[in-house]
């Protein structure tokens, strides 16, 4: 019942186009920052039920249970849910993975996390993780439930550094993004505050948006490629299916920012939303059913050790933040983009079709407005 298109997919920047001037670090990833690690686990089957789901971990550094990283978040709009955030803003800490994946499984990750803690022995305070979710009900059965505890351990366990793989896969596997299929996708930026290089990691889930809207670059590539070249997953149902004129409620963006520079909790609170920026030169706009939440961490600190002793933290200049925000932005847009470029066709649920977005298409599409702009 999946069917997939049969050209090869591609980056973005494997596509000759890239978003920006600043420098990506060598994999172009999240996993770029020193220490971040990823892992999916992807559940794909028929029966008894269709299903297309699963959870991506991002893990901030190894031990990060007990040697916390400073964090901070921002909502562009509040239609979602992320777990632990209460606690992110009291505290200014993160001290665990985050997981992300479908909505109707939220608790079941952040019970998994949870149990984690006690599994590997962690002592002292309480544990409330960060979990994200986007929802994937018009190619999953997501009242099934089909998760378990196994699958976040495949996740969490299968998490590493270097590439990172994009597209359908682990909690994108069922999202659609701007009207087509969509669901991880990742980039990163090499800054440089306070004369110091410091790198800047951006992983997305990417579930929101219609096609008129969608830019690559500031192209706009969505009206370019209309009803008339690639179907809608929402106006071109299967016979029998409902038609629908917008995508149903629950379109929404989970971004995860990552910096090894030396942050303070308000900082990374600030690096957050600078994750808007990049989401809105894409077409996102925070509509009011979307659920926008964004989260950034900083390596740069190790908060473990005594507890009854001060920490010794060290922090940028506010001044020198600006190519960290602009890193940011950057590397977003271009991880959503990756997401739309990397992942494939998908059947899923009641015959429902997400098509991928046509990457010779896009080439097309993109280098006569090169050649436009390169003539005005």
């Amino acid at each position: 019942m999946v069917s997939e298109t049969s050209a090869v997919r591609a980056r973005l920047r494997n596509l000759g186009f890239a978003i920006g001037t600043m420098e990506t670090g060598p994999e172009n990833a999240i996993t770029d920052v020193p220490g971040v690690l990823v892992g999916h686990s992807t559940l794909i089957r028929d029966e008894p039920e269709v299903v297309r789901t699963g959870i991506t971990m991002v893990v901030p550094r190894e031990g990060v249970w007990t040697d916390y990283v400073h964090a901070g978040s921002h909502v562009l709009n509040g239609d979602g849910e992320m777990t632990g955030l209460i606690w992110v803003a009291e505290s200014g800490m993160l001290g665990s993975p985050i997981g992300i994946t479908s909505t109707s499984q939220v608790g079941m990750v952040r019970d998994f996390l949870v149990a984690e803690t006690y599994r590997l022995g962690v002592r002292g305070g309480f544990h409330l993780p960060v979990v994200g979710e986007t929802w994937d009900g018009w190619l999953s059965t997501p009242g099934s439930f089909p998760l378990t505890s196994e699958h976040a351990a495949e996740a969490l366990g299968s998490a590493v550094s270097g590439p990172v793989a994009e597209g359908s896969v682990g909690g994108g596997t069922g999202m659609i993004c701007h009207d087509f299929k969509a669901g991880i996708g990742t980039s990163s930026r090499v800054a440089t505050a306070a004369g110091m290089p410091f790198t800047v990691g951006v992983l997305v889930q990417a579930n929101y948006g219609s096609r008129p809207d969608l830019r690559v670059d500031g192209v706009p590539v969505g009206r370019e490629i209309g009803y008339d070249v690639v179907p809608s997953a929402w106006r071109d149902p299967p016979v029998g299916g409902s038609i629908l004129t917008e995508p149903p409620d629950g379109g929404s963006i989970i971004i995860l920012i990552a910096t090894d520079a030396p942050l303070l909790p308000v900082q990374c609170r600030r690096l957050a939303q600078r994750a808007t920026v990049g989401l809105a030169r894409v077409g996102g706009y925070g509509h009011e059913s979307s659920g926008d939440i964004f989260i950034a961490f900083s390596t740069g600190n190790h908060l473990g050790g005594p507890h009854d002793v001060p920490y010794q933290v060290t922090t940028l200049p506010l001044d020198s933040m600006d190519e960290i925000f602009h890193a940011a932005a950057d590397a977003t847009e271009e991880a959503i983009v990756n997401a739309l470029c990397a992942a494939t066709t998908m059947t899923g649920r009641a015959g429902h079709v997400a098509h991928a977005l046509p990457l010779d298409t896009l080439v097309e599409v993109m280098a006569r407005h090169r050649t436009e702009a390169e003539r005005s």
